[in-house]
């Protein structure tokens, strides 16, 4: 199996070392490396300038960071995990992709921050722009999601959503190159209200009959692997019937496929991989349509 790296950022409030040990599955998926990240922001050292104070408060900054990567790094190496540490000063966006690009990771994972600098790239539309800037999936990870129950193996029950675009193709198979950690998969595909012109019964069950066997189709891929996958159509709103979905089929996951673009339709919109990056119940595991498998 191909050793993989995974690429851990983090700015503490958000992402501990419990969400870290969640992910420990990982290993049988040929994750044997784990590359931490933390960007300490601009603002935290810049506020000091003109008092003489910028110096030394970047490196205490950067030794409570290491304290705790170090302390991290104990117990995984303890694990026969390999551990790399990146502790930098500045942008995150342009950080995150250098250091993904850099270690050659092959999965980023991240957290929703609510406020101050790093608020819209944990859960908005930068998460996108680093889906456009790299070929790398990016896991958006929630590790107590709203229900206060923590998500102990994100990667047991995934909800896997099809929209029938070549992103969302690519996204069942990063999914697929999970299989010896994945116990079953939801494969779900949400028809918009839209799609029903026709008045006609026959025409409405013509269009649920060739989504339902798209569905399938998709469900025997998994199943040829010996993972159980069941099918289900939605209609409505597509980011509200995947939560939806989601909750109803008990999901531990959402993965979804995503071209990364930010077009002025999405803007005004909002993509589905924006809502799901800012405010899914659930991880979400963003792929994009460039990912090398």
């Amino acid at each position: 199996m191909q050793n993989k790296k995974l690429l851990f950022v983090t700015q503490f409030e958000d992402l501990w070392f419990d969400a870290l040990r969640s992910l420990m599955d990982l290993r049988k998926a040929g994750f044997d490396h784990v590359v931490f990240l933390h960007v300490i922001a601009r603002d935290k050292v810049a506020m000091y300038r003109g008092k003489g104070y910028l110096k030394d408060e970047e490196i205490r900054l950067r030794e409570i960071a290491n304290v705790r990567f170090i302390d991290w790094a104990e117990s995984l190496f303890e694990q026969g995990i390999e551990v790399g540490a990146y502790i930098v000063v500045g942008d995150p966006l342009p950080k995150i992709i250098s250091t993904a690009a850099e270690e050659n990771v092959q999965l980023i994972v991240t957290g929703r921050h609510k406020k101050g600098t790093f608020e819209e790239l944990y859960g908005g539309s930068e998460t996108l722009e680093i889906l456009e800037r790299t070929s790398t999936p990016v896991l958006v990870y929630t590790y107590v999601p709203p229900s206060g129950k923590e998500i102990e193996r994100p990667f047991e029950r995934p909800l896997l959503a099809m929209d029938w675009s070549p992103a969302s193709e690519k996204a069942a198979d990063c999914l697929l190159s999970f299989k010896t950690i994945l116990k079953s998969v939801v494969v779900a595909h949400v028809i918009g209200e839209k799609e029903f012109k026709s008045t006609s019964a026959m025409e409405i069950q013509a269009l649920r009959k060739e989504n339902r066997q798209r569905l399938e189709r998709v469900c025997s891929v998994f199943e040829r692997e010996g993972i159980e996958a069941e099918p289900h159509l939605y209609v409505g709103g597509t980011f509200e019937q995947i939560e939806k979905a989601a909750s109803e089929r008990e999901a531990s996951m959402i993965v979804a496929g995503t071209t990364g673009k930010s077009s002025m339709k999405e803007i005004f919109l909002g993509s589905v991989a924006k809502k799901l990056a800012k405010h899914s119940m659930l991880p979400s595991l963003l792929v994009p349509a460039s990912v090398r498998l």
